[in-house]
């Protein structure tokens, strides 16, 4: 039986895959496996029963992932479950800071004792005068699961699209319109588009990227929308550029403090991944990529671990993470002994994780592999 904690509620159709072997609750003191969507884990103790995280949700922000590394505990995201409902907001936040829609709609509350509230809606509605987006350039930072669905739709709605991502996946290229053009630096995007959409990972080489510096390359009048993370933004500068007028609006699903009430800032409640049909999504592949890692060891859109996956042979299977150090490979098959019958070997960056299927392996095998100086964590699975 295998302990799974939710941290947040977690969507039924995606922990009903997970069958009768199972036991989902809300409080483990020894769980095998966790799902968390928002919830912050950077204060929390991680145990030592713990193997693996699934965030039901691309952002792993609220998770330790250094921590994780250290101690073996492999993490998973849901690259792409949430990127429709993120990109229909997008396409609606492209029309919220175009048209004043957001305004509009809160000056006309206050007309609601106003008995004459047509005639003066007609003289009002002025004020909330905004572009069309059909024919404007619309420039996509970050070619990935969202990015290329918002190139695409604002290709439909006949806006003319540059996108960058200098890691375009195979996959993410093939999928773009072929109407979309990608240029080799942010500068020339910036001097082409009437509105930049971000959508990025936040690290330690995109934090504050939307700063004075690189707002001072765009074009007047720019609009700007945020639905990646909030750390990419430099509010202060933001702001300052509302006031001068180089910004039109800028469109965030983050409501920061210090931008909640600020003209020309629509902010949402992070609304991104919040429909039914995402949230079913992300559980379902969440509680997949857990199954698949308990059960068999595969991996599978981690954010700490090499991509390893592959059809169990033998009788028995050994799953290593470990320090990718050299010849540490040939330590384990002379532990192993026996009749190695499929290998999978993949590393990233510092560390590596290896699956091995064996039949006939040493009895010995298990404590030889725990005593090899570089793994980090061991598991069997017969």
């Amino acid at each position: 039986m295998y302990n799974i904690l939710k941290l947040n509620k977690i969507a039924a159709v995606g922990t009903d895959r997970l069958g009768e072997n199972y036991n989902c609750v809300d409080e483990c003191d020894a769980p095998d496996g966790i799902l968390v969507r928002s919830a912050s884990m950077h204060d929390m103790d991680l145990p030592e029963s713990l193997l693996a995280i699934a965030r039901a949700g691309a952002g792993v922000n609220n998770i330790p992932l250094d921590k994780c590394t250290e101690k073996g505990i492999c993490v998973f995201n849901t690259p792409g479950a949430n990127a429709n409902a993120v990109m229909e907001l997008v396409i609606a936040g492209m029309l919220l800071g175009s048209r004043k829609l957001s305004e509009g709609i809160a000056w006309n509350k206050t007309l609601k004792d106003d008995p004459n509230c047509l005639k003066t809606v007609e003289k009002g509605k002025s004020q909330f005068v905004g572009p069309e987006i059909k024919g404007k350039t619309l420039g996509v930072v970050g070619l990935g699961a969202i990015g290329v669905l918002v190139a695409n739709a604002a290709r439909a709605l006949h806006m003319h699209v540059v996108g960058y991502d200098p890691y375009l996946s195979v996959d993410a290229a093939l999928h773009l319109s072929r109407h979309v053009t990608t240029v080799s630096n942010l500068d020339e995007l910036y001097a082409q588009a009437d509105y930049v959409t971000y959508h990025l990972p936040l690290n330690d080489g995109t934090r504050g990227m939307v700063n004075a510096e690189n707002i001072a390359k765009m074009k007047d009048e720019v609009r700007i929308l945020n639905f990646s993370r909030d750390g990419l933004v430099n509010s202060a500068d933001i702001i300052e550029g509302l006031k001068s007028g180089k910004i039109a609006s800028y469109v965030t699903d983050f409501a920061t403090q210090d931008l909640i009430g600020v003209d020309g800032v629509v902010a949402l409640p992070h609304l991104g991944a919040s429909t039914p049909e995402s949230e079913d999504n992300c559980a379902i592949m969440a509680a997949d990529e857990v199954k698949q890692y308990l059960e068999l060891g595969n991996v599978k859109n981690s954010v700490n671990f090499p991509n390893v996956s592959m059809p169990k042979s033998g009788d028995i299977r050994f799953c290593i993470f470990h320090q990718n150090t050299p010849k540490i490979i040939s330590k384990f098959l002379e532990a192993i002994g026996g009749n190695v019958e499929n290998m999978e070997n993949k590393s990233r960056g510092d560390y590596a994780y290896t699956i091995i299927d064996a039949t006939g392996a040493n009895d010995s095998a298990e404590d030889a592999i725990k005593g090899i100086d570089g793994v980090v964590r061991f598991r069997v699975i017969k």
